[in-house]
């Protein structure tokens, strides 16, 4: 038996999350020009590109801790950001005068802290980068007025929102903040979504872990995005895995879990939905091992 059609607005934001936890990857990832001898005014606002979990241990995977994130005004695209920086491991920064807006990223998650003043939100913050650790803080004030407040005190984020939303002549970029790339998903790449019929909470870190353990050793990036999207996406992606990948992960995945299943190891019944350019399957994997594929 099928399971429901996944919600389009949940589905339409854990993929704006995705896209813009790439973007942030591709540009503060360990690889990237972002590593900086600039040392801005306030100077514990000082960038870096490692978390302080890299090299933890054969569990951990590097992130963007010590980084700082200037999500701005906490619409459509600056939440799902503000939850990609999450994921990512930046100590971001939102601002909004919007209510609905604020309490909405404090429900789910997105924000850990809403505060009253620029002043309220560094003392938050400098003391998560100097950590280098993850926090989310968003002031109740419109982005104009707390930009402004930036610029005259010398708070210069490392990273912005990509350059169709802000313009490209910020005083923000000017100064040396980078803006994210859009990011487009390559015409090679698939879209794999597994599900499962029932007790998601049981059932899908078994699924999860089945993933991580199909990565290369080197998708550091992959890896953190499936651990950790599920406890930062919240209440928008229960029930739901999505991850952007190629067809030797897409096949290895598959044969896993179907053996998984059959074997009872997993007792529910999964579904796996495969999307790509001119491509779409379900996979139904049953625990009485009776597993079809319907293109």
């Amino acid at each position: 038996m099928a399971l429901g059609p996944i919600e389009p607005a949940a589905l339409d934001f854990i993929l704006k999350v995705e896209r813009q936890y790439a973007s942030l990857i591709t540009a503060g990832g360990p690889d990237s020009s972002l590593k900086s001898e600039r040392v801005p005014q306030v100077s514990l606002l000082r960038p870096g590109t490692q978390n302080k979990d890299t090299g933890a241990g054969p569990d951990r995977e590097p992130g963007l801790g010590g980084n700082l994130l200037y999500v701005g005004e906490l619409d459509a695209a600056g939440r799902a950001l503000l939850v990609a920086g999450n994921i990512a491991g930046t100590a971001s920064l939102a601002a909004s005068a919007d209510l609905p807006a604020q309490k909405l990223a404090i429900r789910d998650g997105a924000a850990d802290f809403l505060v009253t003043s620029l002043s309220e939100a560094l003392r938050i913050l400098k003391n998560q980068i100097r950590k280098r650790e993850t926090v989310a803080v968003c002031i109740s004030s419109a982005p104009e007025m707390v930009e402004q407040e930036m610029l005259e005190r010398g708070v210069l984020p490392d990273l912005l929102r990509p350059g169709y939303e802000i313009s490209g002549h910020s005083p923000f970029v000017s100064q040396g903040a980078r803006q994210l790339p859009p990011m487009a998903v390559e015409k090679n790449s698939i879209l794999l979504i597994w599900r499962v019929a029932a007790a998601p909470a049981l059932w899908l870190p078994k699924l999860d872990a089945i993933a991580i353990d199909c990565l290369q050793p080197d998708a550091w990036s992959a890896r953190r995005w499936l651990r950790l999207a599920p406890r930062y996406l919240g209440r928008m992606a229960q029930g739901v895995r999505l991850l952007l990948c190629d067809r030797e992960f897409k096949a290895n995945f598959i044969e896993r879990a179907r053996a998984q299943v059959e074997c009872g190891e997993i007792g529910v019944q999964v579904e796996i939905q495969v999307s790509g350019r001119g491509t779409g399957e379900d996979y139904w994997l049953s625990p009485l091992g009776n597993a079809k594929g319907l293109g």
